[in-house]
């Protein structure tokens, strides 16, 4: 069967399967296959390596505009990072009140949109390019590589949990930790002692809610995108046969070209809008922390 496969190539579905299969380590770092929906035992090395990669590349171009900061007439980087800055502050300045918090979550918040379509940019990169020179490097023809952080539930669950806690903290610093507990039994349906488990149940859905929502959101849409463009490369092989068996390689790299190139032009506003709705997303959440009820 395997040389079958190699002799002929991989069916749609292997050649889908394999693409959305990750790069998998368990904590000793040795290559180990998934087996159930939660695996705690392993972690996906690709989304891990690829959005710490991207991270940094994003905090070091954030740095070298404000290093190259000046008075008078800005660079086109430091006038990106100065757009930026100024639309995440707006926005932070209508959803949060308390300016001494702004201080520290409007940085958090611009950090979380460079990082975000950093990472969402990924999926614009030719389908098969990053995951054929990490098969050349390793010398494994099946080897796994996803270069798309986003489109990993674990990455986006990630970063949601990431923003609980950080509302978490200002829930405690903002109103108190008896105030706070006082709002998680109180609301929303009153102070009276028999409401107090609905209410305390009620802040617990709204919590889990929001936060997996937060994640599944920024999930879903990239998965999609990154599933979209391996059926466009999928469809740009098929055309090219059709057209000429003798040559089908030349032509399924135009097809390829032409239909990537409209479903990429579509999909620099979804990367884009995907990153401004959890940076926003973000902010609300930590704006409700600041609102007593």
């Amino acid at each position: 069967m395997a040389a079958e496969t190699a002799a002929h190539g991989p069916s749609a579905g292997e050649y889908i399967q394999h693409h959305l299969h990750h790069l998998q380590k368990n904590f000793s770092f040795e290559n180990v296959t998934q087996k159930n929906i939660i695996d705690f035992s392993l972690f996906n090395a690709d989304s891990v390596f690829w959005s710490i990669l991207l991270g940094a590349l994003a905090c070091w171009l954030l740095w070298l505009g404000a290093r190259k900061a000046t008075s008078g007439v800005p660079g086109r980087l430091q006038a990106a990072v100065e757009i930026l800055s100024e639309m995440v502050e707006n926005q932070a300045k209508g959803v949060i009140h308390n300016a001494k918090s702004r201080k520290l979550v409007s940085p958090l918040a611009l950090t979380v949109f460079v990082w975000i379509f950093a990472m969402n940019a990924m999926d614009l990169l030719p389908v098969d390019l990053l995951p054929l020179a990490w098969q050349g490097v390793t010398g494994d023809h099946h080897a796994y590589q996803r270069v798309v952080p986003t489109a990993d539930l674990s990455t986006t669950l990630g970063l949601s949990i990431s923003v609980l806690l950080v509302c978490l903290v200002y829930n405690v610093k903002i109103k108190g930790a008896g105030g706070w507990a006082h709002e998680l039994v109180t609301a929303p349906f009153g102070a009276h002692p028999v409401l107090w488990p609905i209410n305390f149940l009620m802040q617990i859905i709204e919590f889990v809610a929001k936060t997996v929502s937060h994640g599944m959101r920024l999930f879903g849409n990239m998965f999609a995108g990154e599933l979209v463009f391996m059926l466009i490369a999928l469809m740009g092989g098929v055309w090219a046969w059709q057209f000429n068996p003798l040559s089908g390689g030349f032509w399924r790299g135009v097809g390829d070209v032409i239909a990537g190139s409209v479903w990429a032009i579509f999909h620099i506003l979804i990367i884009t809008l995907q990153a401004f709705i959890f940076m926003m997303l973000t902010l609300i959440y930590v704006g409700q922390a600041h609102d007593a009820h």
